[in-house]
């Protein structure tokens, strides 16, 4: 039976191999998508920033 012990715990060192490697990737996806998430918001807030100046700007030239 010693083989049959060897081949089991061979599986299950295998299967716990991949379901870290699986976690791992999750785990990766979901910090890209974060990074993702923030660079637009920060895209959108300066895009935000540039039209309130831009606005500014025409206001001030329109009271002068």
């Amino acid at each position: 039976m010693g083989f049959l012990e060897d081949a089991k715990d061979a599986v299950e060192g295998a299967a716990e191999k991949v379901g870290k490697a699986v976690e791992d990737g999750v785990d990766r996806a979901k910090d890209k998508m974060e990074e993702l998430k923030s660079e637009a918001e920060v895209k959108k807030a300066e895009a935000h920033r540039d039209a309130v100046r831009m606005k500014n700007e025409v206001k001030k030239e329109i009271r002068d």
